[in-house]
Order: C-alpha cells, then sequence, then structure tokens
C-alpha cells in the first residue's frame, strides 16, 4: 500500500449525559493512520453501525458491558471495514471485516478482535452484513428462537417495531409460521411496519389507550412479546400475555435517557398469575450459534422474506447526531453511518 496522509477519524466519549446526550458529550479527533506489524492488518472503515445499547455505556450505572465508558474513551460500535494493508495471509486485500473496533474511520486488528468476514461471493449488500445479516438480525434471532422458544402457533407482539431489531423480529416470527402484531410511534411509522415488513397489524404507542389497542389486535392474547422499550410499553404488554407467555427482554428504551427516576413498570401481578416468563438477553452469550442464524437471516433476505429498511448519515462527523436522532426515533430500521 502506498503512503497516505489520510487522518484516522475518531469519535471519542467526552461526558455523560443528563438525560437524552447533545454533541457536546463527544469529542472528534484526528490522529495519524496506525501502522501495523506481523500478522496484522488495516481496515478502512465503510460503515458504522449505530445501536442504543452504546447509550448504555455512557453513563447511568448500567453493566451490559462490564462498565462505563470514561472521558477519551473510543465510543465502542461495530464497523464493517476492507483490508487495504495486510501482514495477515488469512486477511488479504479487499477483505471484508465486521468487528466492534469503534466509531473512527480506520481500524488495526489481527482477526482475534473481528465478529465475521463478508463471504466473497455475498449476494446481498455490504450494509446489510450491518444489519439485518449482522448483530441486529442475529440478536433478533436469538431472542425468538433461543430465549422466546417460539412456536409456530404463537401470536408474537413487538415493540419498536419500526426499529433495526424490531423489524427483523417481526419478520422472522412471520417466516416461522407466527401471527405479529407491532408496536410503533404514529401513523406513519405504523404504516411502514405492516405494508413494508408485512405484521399482521400494527397499533400506535403515541394514540390513546395502548393496552386496549393491543387487545383489539390480538383478541386471543400474546404468547410472546419481544420488548425492546420497557416502561408503560411493557406494562400495556403484561396486561394482554396468555398464561405461560415469553418475554424476551432486549433492551429498555424508555429508561435510557430517562431524567430522575426511571419509568415504573405496572401489571407486574401479571408474572405470577399468568405465570409468565421474563428474561433478558444479549446476542453475545450465543456466539456459538451466530453462524447458525446469520445463514439463516440471509436466506431470508434472498428470499424476500425479510426486507430491511437503513437510514444512513453520511460522514463520522454525523455520527453523534445521527445517535442522537436514533434514540429519539428519528430513524426507520438500521441506523448506520457511512464512512467511505
Amino acid at each position: 500500500m502506498s503512503e497516505t496522509t489520510e487522518d484516522n477519524i475518531q469519535v471519542l466519549f467526552k461526558s455523560a449525559p443528563d438525560g437524552l446526550p447533545t454533541e457536546d458529550n463527544f469529542e472528534i479527533k484526528h490522529t495519524p493512520i496506525p501502522s501495523i506489524g506481523e500478522g496484522q492488518f488495516l481496515l478502512r472503515n465503510l460503515y458504522l453501525s449505530l445501536d442504543p445499547y452504546q447509550r448504555m455505556l455512557m453513563g447511568g450505572g448500567w453493566t451490559y458491558s462490564g462498565g462505563d465508558l470514561k472521558p477519551g474513551d473510543l465510543m465502542v460500535g461495530r464497523v464493517l471495514g476492507e483490508v487495504i494493508e495486510s501482514k495477515n495471509p488469512d486477511y488479504p486485500l479487499g477483505t471484508y471485516c465486521v468487528g466492534r473496533l469503534g466509531w473512527q474511520t480506520h481500524a488495526v486488528s489481527d482477526g482475534s478482535n473481528l465478529d465475521f468476514t463478508v463471504p466473497r461471493d455475498s449476494k446481498i449488500p455490504l450494509s446489510a452484513y450491518m444489519g439485518a445479516a449482522g448483530s441486529t438480525g442475529v440478536t433478533a434471532w436469538v431472542g425468538l428462537k433461543i430465549t422466546g422458544q417460539m412456536k409456530p402457533s404463537d401470536t408474537v407482539l413487538i415493540s419498536a417495531a419500526a426499529g433495526a431489531v424490531g423489524s427483523a423480529a417481526g419478520q422472522i416470527a412471520k417466516a416461522n409460521g407466527c401471527k405479529v402484531i407491532g408496536i410503533a410511534g404514529g401513523p406513519a411509522k405504523c404504516k411502514i411496519v405492516t405494508d413494508v415488513f408485512g405484521f399482521d397489524a400494527c397499533v400506535d404507542y403515541k394514540a390513546p389507550d395502548l393496552t386496549g389497542q393491543i387487545k383489539a389486535a390480538a383478541p386471543d392474547g400474546i404468547d410472546l412479546y419481544f420488548d425492546n422499550v420497557g416502561g408503560d410499553v411493557l406494562s400495556a404488554a403484561l396486561a394482554n400475555m396468555n398464561k405461560g407467555g415469553r418475554i424476551p427482554l432486549c433492551g429498555v428504551l424508555a429508561a435510557y435517557n430517562a431524567e430522575g427516576e426511571p419509568p415504573t413498570v405496572a401489571n407486574m401481578g401479571k408474572i405470577f398469575d399468568k405465570s409468565l416468563r421474563i428474561e433478558g438477553f444479549v446476542q453475545t452469550q450465543y456466539k456459538d450459534r451466530w453462524d447458525e442464524a446469520r445463514a439463516e437471516l440471509i436466506d431470508l433476505i434472498q428470499s424476500g422474506k425479510l426486507a430491511y429498511r437503513e437510514t444512513i448519515a453520511d460522514g463520522i462527523d454525523a455520527a453523534p447526531s445521527a445517535f442522537i436522532g436514533m434514540l429519539q426515533g428519528a430513524n426507520v430500521g438500521k441506523q448506520l453511518v457511512q464512512l467511505a
């Protein structure tokens, strides 16, 4: 590789937010592109994945990934990059890799910190490996199939259904024979959930009486609720669960940016009364199933059974504002940043 005068542009964690993050909580830093040693390779990163869990790492007492970020730390996040310099025969020039290598335009790896490499004969767009065919789709797959023990006879309810994980989860459930109802914010998003993602119905959490809306859409009750939100949405779902229902807990969006006391959940008595099972999970618990999940997801995409949408911001400098917008529900589907 010829010498380059490019910088490695990074987004650093600057300070803990009070509620919703602001751009002041981040710092953009230009550093020299790192050099590589024997067994290493250099990636030019093409896409950065923005995900709600990253808010948890910015403070608030969460222990999702081993503790909070500290001021000056590189923001945590997955990237998809292309090998542009290599001293590792297993990663020749032109190899596309996915790994949690941070919010930056370039990264060095020896392969040990990667999630996977993209097949050279892949028939789906590269960006899909950051969403529906990547950690996002795998998260939905794990929550439904492992944690939720999904059955074809299930009526499945999914919150944040217009988002990346929720939209994938609904379509995986449909492909497995379930009746699927989504929860989204506003008529426009609900229309996307039914018309683009193929859910059987969608209810609007911004409209009155969410509990009643769910009951009308699922008069025979909910068997499996895939929860991304917590708070009032979880309360409404609990009121509609069938006996022996399962609730894989993927996230608690209602609490991430809460100021003061976190949102409470009503109807907790239903957990006992209906013998419900609520279990939190993260897809990294099941790394031994990632290849299986990704193969199924790719098949669903290629067959047209898994549609996906992407909201793509342009350039690393746009990452903080895109992240803040995602936390407020401004995105449809997967929120990405195109880096190159």
